[in-house]
């Protein structure tokens, strides 16, 4: 792994510093990195994470083909064991810039407008330095967990949002924030494709189908909602042991990150439902691992999820869902949007899950309700229309910053100049490096 990283860490230095070539219309490999054209590419996805929060970028991927056709698109990681990860599965072109004069040399050789951000890494800063293109903040999904509503927000030229809850939400905790000018709906466009993943076989024998999906444990008090360590044992006994039902655990990627008690309720269920499956091959269940979050919705009958973007998303299936309370009180409950108005579940409700369940599957009122609030979140859904909204949204950033360079001398490194040889330092050392 050492030596590979080294490779594409100085195969992209070599592409990005080389003179200008002659632009290739398809990606070829040379030593398993991608050769990129100068002068191509219009819209930059910048990744400064690691490999464990890939999924976050992950959900972009058919959104970014379809932005693609219109504006060439970079995926940019600050991360070689991402790129390691993304040079294999992206469909996009993918380029390693590890240090900051990486991606001087990046954007001196491409015409990038846009730079569009999945998350709130600290050193999304780096790439902010740069005045010649736009930045916008894309996020990884719409929920009303606190961190939708982080200042870190200011920072961009604009956030794209889902619909009128985000907009509320942001009018109402984000102080000196005007969301009419600095935010653009464009739905959720990621509901717009058919699954990317294939489903795995499901026995066809009348079970309900039971979705549970805890989110991350947190690496802070405001954001510990995940309910695995408190509700997950108990509801997965209840649930594993009802002939009636069966189980799809899709536990979080970052689960067990920042606690080994989360990562034991994980293993514990794990190893639950590989017992059950032995009892009784017949139940089916499942301790799902695949890359993306698409069929289960489809799959799914009912699901059960902590305050996160799974149950904003699962409103647009229109089926029921349950929802924890978490049991640790520096996480905020909201007081406003779908989840202020339903009731939690709460620790000691844990092992009468089946019980619930069978309960708000029954409540109409409870579906009528679901169908309003997914309009309030994301708007039209419709197929297609948010996938056009996105398009648009990006057209316009485009459009503004082309505008806004008119008459504007733009002044640039020269990209062929010689450079430096730096020792290698660590990821702590680069840190501190000037940015």
């Amino acid at each position: 792994m050492a030596s590979k990283a080294k490779q594409i860490y100085w195969a992209v230095r070599r592409v990005l510093t080389e003179k200008p070539g002659i632009m290739v219309e398809r990606w070829e490999t040379q030593t398993g990195d991608r050769v990129l054209p100068d002068d191509h590419f219009e819209t930059m996805v910048y990744y400064a994470d690691g490999p464990v929060n890939l999924y976050q970028i992950r959900q972009w991927y058919e959104p970014l083909k379809a932005l693609d056709e219109q504006s060439p698109v970079l995926i940019v990681c600050r991360s070689v064991t991402a790129a390691l990860e993304l040079l294999e599965e992206s469909p996009l072109p993918v380029a390693y810039a590890g240090r900051v004069e990486d991606l001087e040399n990046l954007v001196d050789r491409q015409r990038f407008a846009t730079a569009l951000y999945v998350n709130q890494n600290t050193r999304n800063f780096q790439m902010m330095r740069f005045n010649t293109m736009l930045h916008v903040f894309i996020s990884h999904g719409e929920s009303d967990k606190s961190y939708m509503v982080s200042g870190q927000t200011k920072c961009y030229d604009y956030s794209f949002i889902a619909g009128e809850a985000a907009a509320e939400r942001l009018g109402q905790h984000l102080i000196n924030y005007d969301v009419d000018t600095k935010t653009i709906r464009i739905g959720r466009p990621q509901l717009d494709y058919d699954v990317v993943t294939a489903a795995p076989p499901l026995p066809d024998d009348g079970r309900t189908v039971v979705f549970y999906a805890p989110t991350t444990e947190g690496d802070r008090p405001s954001m510990r909602y995940s309910s695995l360590a408190s509700h997950g044992v108990a509801m997965m006994k209840s649930l594993l042991a009802s002939p009636n039902h069966r189980v799809i655990f899709r536990p979080h990627a970052r689960t067990g990150l920042f606690s080994e008690e989360h990562a034991a309720a994980r293993d514990q269920i794990n190893a639950m439902i590989a017992a059950a499956n032995l009892a009784d091959p017949r139940a089916g269940h499942i301790a799902d691992t695949t890359p993306t979050f698409d069929w289960q919705l489809q799959v799914s009958d009912v699901c059960i999820a902590d305050i996160s973007a799974v149950v904003i998303d699962w409103l647009t299936t229109g089926k029921p869902v349950v929802v924890t309370r978490p049991v640790n009180a520096a996480a905020p409950v909201p007081t406003e949007g779908y989840i202020a108005g339903v009731e939690l579940l709460t620790k000691k409700q844990a092992g009468q899950i089946v019980e619930v369940l069978d309960r708000v599957s029954a409540d109409e009122a409870l579906a009528e309700e679901r169908r309003k609030w997914s309009f309030y979140y994301f708007g039209d859904t419709t197929k297609g229309a948010a996938t056009q909204a996105w398009l648009d949204a990006c057209r316009r950033v485009r459009n503004e910053r082309h505008a806004m360079l008119e008459g504007h001398e733009v002044s640039t490194g020269d990209p062929n100049a010689a450079m430096e040889a730096h020792r290698e330092v660590t990821d702590i050392e680069e840190l501190d490096i000037e940015s």
